[in-house]
């Protein structure tokens, strides 16, 4: 089975998981069309825990409100 290209942002991947849940709990695909699915469910989880772990460090590395002075610039790692 080809592996498609992951999408490029949080949101497409969370609504093509929440796309694929569906799909297996409706329990309509064959034995190899189910573990296709759950593979690609497992690309699309680790893709959005990705960015939610980098979007919390984001957040982190923004400082603190009561100390604006420690805010610093983040630097994503594409760039």
């Amino acid at each position: 089975m080809n592996t498609p290209v992951p999408p490029q942002d949080f949101e497409r991947a969370l609504d093509e998981l929440e796309t694929l849940v569906t799909r297996l709990e409706a329990g309509d695909m064959t034995l190899e069309e189910s573990l296709g699915a759950y593979e690609r469910g497992v690309a699309l989880y680790r893709q959005c825990q990705g960015a939610l772990e980098q979007a919390e460090l984001r957040i982190k590395l923004l400082g603190d409100p009561a100390d604006p002075e420690s805010a610093r610039e983040f630097k994503h790692d594409a760039e």
